[in-house]
């Protein structure tokens, strides 16, 4: 069951325009906070946004790689308390990947945005941008926002014979696992 899930989840970027029930959302957060994190220190924080004129806005949050959110039905913003945990970029990492998983289980899409490290514009950062936007606060980082909706398209089932296995190493560097 979990080969078949990792090898047909792909980023998806185009949805379909259908409304995600509160049921599938609040399922989305159930799995979101299982998540393991460093410690037990959860650091994470998230938005799920729903409102379109919102979703917009996020939209254009940066120059490249980010308008297909305004296609979606629901944009997780994924933030984390720094104070919390040092490995926090880590920790929400990991809960992202579970989200990711959570969605593709139930029949979603989803895509992830990156925003740390990222620009609006030539003077503010895509994380600026989205904490003026939502009102987060100055304690909390942004990491990046999950797009996630009905697929309104289709990808092709990851291959065995296309993944580097070259990138596996046995024992030491250099060695091959297989």
């Amino acid at each position: 069951m979990f080969d078949s899930l990792v090898q047909s989840r792909r980023s998806i970027r185009k949805f379909q325009p259908r409304v995600l029930d509160s049921n599938k959302i609040e399922k989305l957060f159930e799995a979101v906070l299982c998540a393991p994190s460093s410690m037990g220190r959860v650091p994470w924080e998230f938005i799920a946004v729903t409102e379109q004129d919102l979703l917009e806005k996020l939209s254009r949050s940066k120059p490249h790689g980010s308008s297909f959110l305004k296609g979606a039905p629901l944009g997780v913003v994924v933030c984390a308390d720094p104070q919390k945990c040092d490995v926090w970029i880590e920790d929400v990492s990991v809960a992202s990947t579970f989200l990711l998983l959570a969605a593709h289980d139930m029949g979603l899409g989803a895509c992830w945005i990156q925003i740390r490290e990222r620009m609006h514009s030539e003077n503010m950062s895509a994380e600026a941008y989205i904490a003026q936007v939502l009102s987060i606060p100055p304690n909390l980082k942004v990491e990046s926002i999950i797009a996630i909706g009905y697929p309104d398209e289709q990808k092709p089932l990851r291959k065995r014979d296309t993944l580097q296995f070259e990138k596996v190493h046995c024992d030491m560097y250099g060695r091959p696992f297989a």
